[in-house]
């Protein structure tokens, strides 16, 4: 019975599909929505964009959202997936990705508090608008910081996934190659700009990485939708 149910039930599918989502709506709440309102060192134009953009800002908080609910859903469906090519090595790209998304929960509370600060006038009039200003500009760089932070565990589950993927006989080992070397993309270009080290040799290399970080994921992603049916034979 399990078997059959297995072979129905499309779960590389709806896990290539979610894969794609959180990609849709993750760029735009993350990378979009932001670009449009932060001003790096401008806490003045960063406090009238965001002023002027609630409703962008509302469709990027929500956009954060869902993102954490399709990252749950999908975390345990590559777990349930893959975990016969590689138990160990699932589960440290299952708990990763999990404290990924604690991250980026915590993240999203961060997120909320310039907007608070803007839509609420009594904020202003009770601390003064300079203040508010420079305490919205912070937070978004600590949201920053925290997109950094969350990014050192995605690549600790890029790099186990694709481990996996490598050794699988029915996946493609090339994307588990790309997939492995493109997580020090992730790693490295978090960790130098968290440690605020990072020079132009290591943005060019680590900007390279994540490039191929991109790629893989997106490879996977389609290959999930359109050839992953060949996971359930594995099982």
């Amino acid at each position: 019975m399990t078997t059959t149910l297995n072979k129905v039930r499309p779960l590389p599918r709806l896990a290539g599909i979610l894969y794609l989502l959180i990609a849709i709506v993750g760029g735009f709440s993350i990378g979009y929505v932001q670009s449009a309102i932060v001003e790096d060192g401008n806490a003045v134009a960063t406090f009238n964009n965001l002023k002027t953009n609630l409703g962008l800002m509302q469709m990027g908080i929500s956009g954060d959202i869902v993102v954490l609910v399709l990252e749950t859903w999908l975390t345990v469906l590559l777990f349930q997936l893959f975990r016969g090519l590689g138990k160990t090595e699932m589960l440290i790209a299952t708990f990763s990705r999990l404290a990924m998304a604690i991250i980026m929960a915590i993240n999203l509370v961060i997120y909320l508090a310039p907007y608070v600060l803007v839509s609420q006038s009594s904020y202003a009039e009770s601390i003064g608008q300079t203040s508010v200003e420079a305490w919205v500009l912070l937070f978004f760089q600590l949201h920053k910081y925290g997109e950094l932070a969350w990014q050192v565990f995605f690549a600790i589950h890029l790099f186990s996934l694709g481990f996996v993927l490598k050794k699988g006989e029915k996946t493609p080992k090339a994307l588990g190659w790309l997939m492995l070397i493109g997580s020090f993309g992730y790693a490295g270009d978090s960790i130098t700009q968290l440690v605020q080290v990072n020079t132009e040799q290591t943005v060019m290399v680590f900007g390279a990485l994540l490039v191929l970080a991109v790629i893989a994921e997106f490879w996977f992603a389609f290959w999930l939708v359109i050839k992953g049916k060949v996971l359930q034979e594995v099982k």
